[in-house]
């Protein structure tokens, strides 16, 4: 019978608490808009060079802000949800 109830227990338990969920879809939300940033750019012609797909926007800004995304998803992760 301790068998059943500490089975019925442990069920109904999450692995991650509220606050980790939500830092969770923080996180995702800058990876996607890092990835929005750094999309577009290309020229319709094959032929035309266009340079903008050097601008600041997507060499620096877009990479560092995916990267700050996957922090805060290991920050996430690691999280202690039942700690006061």
């Amino acid at each position: 019978m301790g068998e059943q109830k500490q089975k019925k227990l442990s069920k109904d338990e999450f692995i991650f608490g509220k606050k980790n969920y939500k830092f969770m879809l923080i996180g995702l939300g800058i990876i996607a808009l890092g990835f929005i940033l750094m999309s577009g750019g290309g020229s319709d012609d094959p032929n035309v060079f266009s340079p903008d797909i050097f601008s600041f926007r997507r060499i620096r800004l877009a990479p560092t802000l995916i990267l700050i995304g996957f922090g805060v998803q290991i920050y996430a992760i690691l999280l202690n949800p039942n700690k006061k």
